[in-house]
């Protein structure tokens, strides 16, 4: 076996049920010649096996399994898929040959100029998308800037429900944990159930339907959270809001991961984190807007009622357009509905041909990948299949440190951190305010950095700072209290540590956990990677006014710290990249065993180091060619199954 082989998924191809109406393929097209590209020069007894044959992967490389097949092979294949499933014959068939030969559209006779124009337009154009693709795109940023709104919006709350509902945290340590209880009610719902209804309520109303579910739940909370008068009675309303936010949370970027062409896919189902930041800094606006507004008679506390609701306008836009949206074509694939899947495409490439070309690749790589579908739990499946496995650990990983990197502890009590730092009340506001700004403006960059550098340049190259400044911010109020530069130099800590958390750990998480599962457990491991960012979420909402009190800022803030320096090591050992592949081709990515990734890692920070300080002139090895045959060593064969594995 040739190095490198040993990580690929070997296993069958078969190209059978969902295109022949229960037929067996090979009973339907007749054997191709001897000889034929990828026969080896004998006589395969069908172009299933052909195709078994091509599925083998070449060293370093993401392998096309039609890459090794003929054109009449491909031609063939693609005319029985359309005629079995009322797909356009004529596009399926040129579809097939650009997904074989992605880069030789210019030399295939059977596309017409208008043909080649478009997939020229989508390689020199990228961002060019048609009307209804970026009509998506803006329900989905809405939607994410539903939750970034009721995220924030509790900062200016909370500097008056508390003295109204009785749980002042001024008052005893009983108060400061029911302040902080309340406070994080919906992510402790969003940890325990809400990201548990992602899977069931994705099954039953797809991507659309369970995001608009989401929607409705979110205004009716909004509303049910301004009329309470009783702490517990706010701690429902809010618990109740996390229903809506959990299953949001992990929807919304698996739809635009499944929607999006995969050269912009970074930047696309970036959009969650960036107007999540949007709508944090919504929330901040909405906090200062609603400050003064003076109590009615029956009606006390009306100012930081109107900052509770506030986000249910932003979730009514998401409502009233989300029923004129497609559906996601790979959840319809999944489900069988190829020609709904085809015309939900047609809507989002805006080209037959382009159109064509990934409804036939996304089914050729479903199909390879189904062969390794084990018909067990899926939920066990996430850890007893290594591909599964090696995701999992990647998305749970950054999905703790979004959390744990201390951003939410800054989101959440804002207005709390200021004002003990000498702000006055609507001083601190408008502070939090220019940190929402900042948040939102710094998370832009990295759209147009992504798809370029990648996920782990990004992460690599922010935690560091963002460890630096929670230190500083920390040692500043070491500051006597009477001095202007504790105040402007806290501001500034937390202003530049924001920026770098909104370059990379700000919106790589979401995006990577949407895109690194496999399509039959996708669902349940981003109901997974959600419920772990949200827990932790709420650890860090509840525990954050005790630390204060029992760690002053100056130790709360190293806590968080530290966890920034040990993110880094984790993301440097353990976190394969994810840029610029299909959904489908990232099964071979997670097929490098992980101690193999880990050893690579280490070896290339050090050729770094000799190359661009010492000056040595090192050769430089890539990930496939560092493992060699120690990798093959660790293949075996899943008992009962299809699945070759990879310790």
């Amino acid at each position: 076996m040739s190095h490198g082989h040993g990580w690929k998924n070997q296993s069958t191809f078969p190209l059978t049920a969902a295109m022949t109406e229960g037929k067996p393929f090979q009973q339907q097209v007749e054997a191709p010649a001897a000889g034929a590209a990828g026969s080896s020069g004998s006589h395969p007894e069908s172009i299933n096996e052909t195709v078994i044959q091509a599925v083998r992967k070449k060293k370093g490389e993401t392998a096309n399994p039609l890459a090794d097949l003929s054109a009449d092979e491909v031609l063939a294949h693609a005319q029985a898929f359309a005629e079995a499933n009322n797909l356009p014959v004529e596009y399926l068939r040129k579809g097939a040959l650009v997904a074989k030969s992605p880069n030789q559209y210019d030399s295939l006779s059977i596309l017409s100029d208008e043909d080649k124009f478009e997939l020229r337009r989508e390689k020199e154009r990228k961002f060019w998308q048609p009307k209804t693709f970026y009509n998506l795109v803006i329900a989905c940023s809405v939607a994410a800037a539903v939750q970034g709104m009721d995220e924030s919006v509790i900062s200016g709350a909370q500097l008056f429900y508390p003295k109204q509902l009785g749980i002042d945290g001024a008052e005893s340590e009983r108060n400061r944990w029911l302040n902080g209880l309340v406070n994080a009610a919906p992510y402790l719902c969003c940890g325990v159930l809400g990201c548990w209804l992602t899977d069931p309520l994705n099954k039953a109303f797809g991507r659309r339907g369970t995001i608009m579910f989401c929607s409705v739940v979110s205004i009716i909370c909004c509303i049910w959270q301004a009329v309470t008068n009783t702490w517990w009675h706010l701690l429902i309303a809010r618990f109740v809001l996390g229903i809506g936010i959990g299953p949001n949370s992990s929807t919304v970027p698996i739809f635009s991961a499944e929607c999006a062409p995969a050269p912009i896919r970074g930047a696309l189902v970036m959009q969650w984190q960036v107007f999540t930041a949007f709508g944090i800094m919504l929330g901040y606006v909405a906090d200062l807007v609603f400050f003064h507004v003076p109590n009615k008679p029956h009606i006390t506390g009306l100012n930081w009622r109107l900052m509770l609701a506030a986000p249910l306008l932003p979730a009514l836009v998401v409502l009233i357009q989300m029923p004129f949206l497609p559906e996601s074509p790979r959840w319809l694939m999944a489900k069988g509905k190829y020609e709904k899947a085809y015309r939900a495409m047609l809507r989002l490439r805006g080209s037959e041909v382009i159109a064509a070309r990934d409804i036939y690749y996304i089914f050729i790589l479903q199909e390879e990948s189904e062969s390794t579908v084990r018909k067990g739990n899926r939920f066990v499946e996430l850890f007893s299949v290594l591909r599964n496995r090696r995701a999992t650990l990647g998305s749970l990983l950054l999905m703790f440190g979004q959390q744990f990197c201390g951003i939410n502890a800054i989101v959440y009590y804002t207005a709390t951190i200021f004002t003990n730092a000498g702000f006055s009340e609507i001083s601190a506001l408008l502070a939090s305010w220019g940190f929402g700004m900042t948040n939102c403006i710094f998370a832009i960059p990295a759209i147009l950095t992504i798809d370029k550098f990648g996920r782990r340049p990004l992460l690599l190259s922010t935690f560091p700072v963002m460890a630096i400044m929670l230190l500083f911010v920390g040692f500043c109020f070491w500051i006597p209290e009477d001095s202007k530069a504790r105040i402007a130099l806290i501001a500034t800590g937390i202003y530049v540590y924001t920026a770098f958390y909104s370059s990379g750990e700000g919106p790589v998480p979401f995006t990577y956990s949407a895109e690194v599962y496999p399509l039959y457990v996708r669902e349940i491991g981003m109901s997974l990677a959600t419920s772990v960012t949200w827990t932790f979420n709420f650890i860090v909402g509840l525990t954050f006014p005790p630390m204060l009190e029992a760690f002053k800022p100056q130790g709360t803030f190293a806590w968080y710290a530290c966890w920034c320096a040990i993110l880094f090591v984790c993301v440097l050992l353990f976190l394969p990249e994810s840029k610029g592949l299909t959904l489908e081709e990232l099964d071979q990515v997670f097929s490098v065993p992980t101690g193999v990734h880990a050893r690579y890692q280490l070896w290339n920070l050090g050729w770094h180091f000799r190359h661009y300080i010492l000056r040595k002139k090192e050769p430089h090895q890539t990930l496939w060619e560092f493992g060699g045959d120690d990798a093959d060593s660790e293949i075996f064969q899943d008992k009962g199954t299809n699945q070759v594995s990879t310790a």
